[in-house]
């Protein structure tokens, strides 16, 4: 994969992710399921800007462990909940138990059932994946022993712990620095303000192409890292190119050499056949950010 391939996986948490290396999964598979908790625990708190080639293979690796050794990434469930307090990397657990509910819960369930009868945390983390199975029966017996009113309060409080920003009433440089902070957060820290800027983003692309310009063009004033700005040039100006604002995207890369790097990072096979020819002769080949 390229580097902007990667950094797109890595904000995107696409499951089941590329494998890891061979060494590093060896390395992993040989961890005690202690050791293997902890590393995951520590994974949680690690920004785009804070990623290195050794976290994304951490990344992709506990992205497939679930789909590969179900048994074992339960086992890692278990330990991060006796190990772990903190309520945003507790609820990044619903993910991993949702995910072994829907693929494996026919070879999980009885010891789901069984361990959540004198496990209190685990009976909370039920509560938000207990219905990800399509299996009625084995639903129903997840469901009874589900805690779903706790999981889901705490769940409503960690989203809405922040004010909510009004993305109207700030400048494009403020708007740039909110891009920024979004962007960078872990995913334990995604709350509904995460969720209401992507929303905010669609509708610039769809209703303010110029606006959405007009973010990418401040973010990269301010922002230098390559992680961040592949994210950047494979999100939003990818998705804003197109021919209303070709005209201005042909000048800003003319003026700008960093803006015509940033577009080097952007994918446009899909782009119409006339956006894809004036892309091309505006790029030259191995431009990277």
């Amino acid at each position: 994969m390229s580097f902007i391939d990667d950094a797109m996986a890595a904000a995107t948490m696409a499951v089941p992710g590329p494998g890891a290396p061979d060494e590093a999964r060896a390395a992993f598979e040989a961890m005690p399921i202690a050791g293997l908790a902890a590393r995951w625990r520590l994974l949680q708190f690690v920004g785009v800007k804070q990623q290195t080639e050794a976290t994304w293979v951490a990344t992709r690796y506990f992205s497939s462990l679930p789909h590969e050794s179900p048994a074992r990434a339960y086992d890692m469930v278990l330990a991060v909940l006796a190990a772990e307090t903190d309520l945003s990397v507790r609820l990044r657990l619903h993910d991993v138990l949702s995910t072994l509910v829907h693929a494996h819960g026919a070879s999980l369930v009885d010891r789901i059932v069984a361990d959540a009868a004198g496990n209190a945390a685990l009976r909370w983390l039920l509560g938000g994946g207990c219905w990800w199975t399509q299996d009625k029966a084995m639903e129903a017996r997840l469901d009874a022993v589900a805690e779903i009113e706790g999981f889901r309060a705490d769940l409503e409080a960690h989203k809405t712990r922040n004010a909510p920003i009004d993305f109207d009433a700030l400048s494009i440089d403020e708007l740039a620095q909110v891009w920024i902070e979004q962007t960078d957060k872990p995913f334990k820290d995604h709350d509904y303000n995460w969720q209401a800027f992507q929303d905010y983003q669609r509708e610039l692309i769809e209703y303010d192409p110029d606006l959405a310009l007009d973010l990418v063009v401040a973010v990269l004033k301010i922002e230098t890292n390559p992680f961040l700005l592949s994210v950047l040039a494979a999100g939003l100006l990818e998705d804003v190119i197109d021919m209303p604002v070709i005209d201005r995207i042909e000048r800003e890369a003319a003026a700008d050499p960093r803006f015509l790097a940033l577009l080097g990072g952007v994918w446009y096979s899909r782009k119409p056949d006339d956006v894809k020819a004036r892309l091309d002769a505006i790029l030259v080949r191995n431009i990277t950010i």
